[in-house]
């Protein structure tokens, strides 16, 4: 979010390097973090959906242009404002371009405050739709919860209903879930909903910071407190007042370091390394965690003190396994934005027979590797959709197994063709009515398939 604990973002794209330099220097002086680079390929990498800012983008470059750049911005967030910089001959084309969704244009050359100028209206507009999205799903309106966490299974309309609830109080809150289920996006969501939103959001991975560091990057330390600490730094905690601090795979902190975190949880204060002044600290304290902390406090792993104190809400982020209904319907999502940030034109296709074996297969490492085979797919590589050797699918009835069967088939379906029913019953073999009868008949929701913006079916009656 842009505001009052962030400043907006400027990414800055030019093959020209002079040119590219000189507005560099003039939005950093302006105030706005600024990130350049010279392939219109590399930025992409700096763009996602909820991207805090502003893209300022040359037309004619090599390889990918700026119009095609901006296109493929857009299929990941269609509202970052995109500004087209153009030579005296392209002007023609600028305007073609904003009449296809650039926020604006400036000619070349251009004076520093032109570019300032046009650039401060676009992140004005950006940090309103930011805002909007913060208090549309505060305000319970789905939009914007259903673009993070995909998924019309019972589990996730139910951690989303929670999360509209949590999320603008201002408690603690413990996610726990598997191994890429999206406890990250839960985390960041709670805050993009929170009063919080425009304050920072600081991650702390408790598994990544080497254990004799990770005191004094949580923490802070003075000039002189121990070997090394050449000069005073801020930690992390310091780093998220005003705002929210992610405390990822909790259960990984050493538990030496369990009790002075407790005692920073209750108090809400921090004093750095070497020095005894105490510093406030007004934040929201979110935990991640991978296993069962109750398991870790019985097994002398965790601290029970510290874990009473973190879980005053807990949210539970459910397992593919507990919403294979998504799967397909997920994976279209997963393909798409895979897609665009591979720079493929068009989205390959998907056979439903393809869908149906991936809802049907386990996946242990979840959304994170349903991610990874997406991109596979998108990059012609393949993917494996058979059911894993001895998965447990069986079910005792065998009209289950067929009813089942049915269900997953038509749902690939739907799936693969946007929830448009002709070419799913043409595909499938069966008749308009018989799939009418199947959808009702096995509790299918055909509007959860449907293509944002497209319009439903005429004369159809699911």
């Amino acid at each position: 979010m842009t505001g009052a604990g962030q400043r907006p973002v400027v990414l800055v794209v030019d093959d020209d390097p002079d040119l590219r330099a000189s507005a560099v220097q003039a939005l950093d002086l302006a105030g706005y973090v600024v990130q350049d680079v010279a392939l219109a390929e590399r930025a992409l990498d700096y763009v996602s959906f909820g991207f805090p800012g502003v893209v300022l983008t040359d037309i004619r470059m090599p390889g990918m242009d700026g119009l095609t750049l901006m296109e493929r911005i857009h299929a990941i967030d269609r509202e970052i404002p995109v500004i087209l910089m153009t030579g005296h001959g392209d002007v023609q084309l600028a305007v073609r371009a904003m009449r296809e969704g650039a926020h604006d244009f400036i000619e070349k050359p251009y004076s520093a405050s032109q570019m300032t100028e046009l650039v401060a209206r676009a992140a004005d507009f950006r940090r309103l739709v930011l805002e909007n999205r913060v208090l549309r799903a505060a305000a319970g309106q789905s939009d914007d919860l259903e673009q993070r966490l995909i998924g019309r299974s019972n589990a996730m309309i139910d951690l989303r209903r929670r999360m509209r609830t949590i999320g603008p109080a201002d408690t603690d809150v413990l996610i726990v879930g598997q191994t890429g289920s999206g406890k990250g996006v839960v985390a960041r969501a709670l805050h993009d909903l929170s009063p919080r939103a425009r304050g920072p959001f600081v991650v702390i991975d408790c598994a990544a910071i080497p254990s004799d560091l990770i005191e004094s990057e949580l923490f802070g330390h003075e000039q002189g407190a121990f070997a090394g600490a050449m000069r005073a730094r801020t930690g992390r905690f310091e780093h998220a007042i005003g705002g929210t601090v992610l405390l990822d795979d909790i259960a990984a902190l050493p538990p030496p370091l369990q009790g002075k975190l407790l005692r920073v949880v209750e108090d809400r204060a921090v004093s750095r390394l070497g020095s005894n002044d105490v510093h406030r600290l007004d934040l929201r304290i979110i935990t991640t965690a991978r296993v069962p902390l109750m398991a870790e406090v019985e097994a002398g792993r965790f601290r029970a003190d510290l874990l009473y104190r973190l879980n005053v809400v807990t949210l539970d982020v459910p397992p593919l396994a507990d919403r294979t209904e998504d799967i397909a319907l997920l994976f279209m999502r997963l393909l798409a934005e895979a897609a665009a940030r591979h720079r493929i034109d068009a989205v390959p296709a998907v056979p439903p027979a393809l869908l149906a074996g991936l809802v049907a297969r386990d996946w242990p490492g979840n959304v994170r590797e349903l991610r990874n085979a997406a991109d596979r797919f998108a990059l012609g590589l393949g993917v494996d959709a058979a059911p894993d050797a001895g998965a447990g699918h069986a079910v005792t009835r065998l009209a289950d197994r067929v009813a089942a069967l049915e269900k997953r088939e038509i749902e690939a379906a739907l799936a693969a063709h946007g929830g448009t029913l002709r070419p799913v019953y043409e595909s499938l073999g069966l008749s308009r009515k018989s799939l009418y009868e199947k959808i009702q008949k096995l509790g299918i929701d055909r509007t959860a398939f449907i293509a944002d913006g497209e319009p439903p079916e005429t004369g159809s009656n699911p």
